[in-house]
């Protein structure tokens, strides 16, 4: 669980008791910064201050020790930390939430999504966006990486993943091999079975809609307590938007999107019928 969704529950807990950073502080005998800084996720939550803060905040029993569980889940150092040579310290809370979410709704404009791209896809994606020096050992780096994270989609009880691509990710080869696109529509077809996973296209003849402005995904975690968090990626960075005003603008452009994209079975047609240009 990505310490930032536990911070930002933990600062809820504290405005719902009526209490300010400053009084909070005083509670644990430390600089109202201390409390700032768990609250954003700057550092590690401190399991003993965590549940000094809850007492203080009135939280139940029951909830102060699932809240603790949580906490010292976040603590733990996650798989992905082997590849912290190639990860952007951005994207290490994404790989985080994605694999504490129950759902995961995305909108895909230019590639198809990471979780479900195959190798060769992945490569080809990679190396068109390599700048600089970073040379074939740190793509090789980064496609196991994405191979790793998709591992997600294969254990039990795995995240519902939904989403919504513009027809632009089958109308764009990513390489002038065309078994790599081959083996990527392959791969969704097989994906589009699966209980799990819901496809779909947003296709050009519906025209413009609400969320052609960049890619972005929203996560919703099993616990009713944790806020939804929305994720957008720009070239050299990215957001983390967790206000209810900010994520429920990103809730009702995806159900726009939902009603006015192609079904599932739609897409699947779609799907077999790029299939057979490539």
């Amino acid at each position: 669980m990505g310490q930032v969704v536990l911070g930002k529950r933990l600062q809820e807990l504290r405005e719902a008791a009526g209490l300010s950073r400053d009084e909070a502080a005083r509670v644990l005998r430390v600089a109202p910064a201390t409390v700032r800084r768990m609250e954003t996720a700057d550092v590690a939550l401190k399991i003993p201050y965590v549940q000094i803060l809850l007492t203080a905040y009135g939280v139940p029993e029951d909830e102060v020790t699932a809240f603790v569980e949580l906490a010292e889940e976040a603590n733990r150092p996650g798989w992905w930390q082997r590849f912290h040579d190639v990860l952007p310290e951005w994207f290490s809370l994404y790989v985080s939430l994605e694999g504490a979410a129950r759902i995961i709704r995305s909108y895909e404009p230019h590639f198809v999504p990471g979780l479900l791209q195959t190798e060769g896809y992945a490569r080809a994606v990679l190396q068109a966006g390599t700048i600089g020096n970073s040379g074939p050992q740190a793509v090789e780096r980064h496609v196991s990486l994405r191979m790793e994270r998709q591992r997600l989609l294969d254990r039990p009880n795995p995240p519902h993943l939904w989403v919504i691509m513009d027809e632009t990710v089958l109308r764009r080869p990513v390489s002038v091999d065309g078994q790599v696109m081959r083996d990527q529509l392959d791969k969704l077809l097989e994906y589009s079975e699966r209980d799990r996973v819901t496809l779909q296209i947003a296709e050009f003849k519906d025209g413009p809609h609400p969320g052609t402005y960049a890619p972005f995904s929203l996560f919703r975690f099993a616990e009713p307590e944790l806020p939804d968090m929305v994720f957008t990626e720009y070239l050299t960075g990215a957001l983390y938007l967790d206000s209810r005003k900010e994520v429920s603008a990103h809730l009702e452009v995806l159900d726009h999107m939902t009603a006015g994209a192609a079904s599932t079975q739609r897409t699947e047609r779609l799907l077999r019928e790029y299939r057979e240009t490539f």
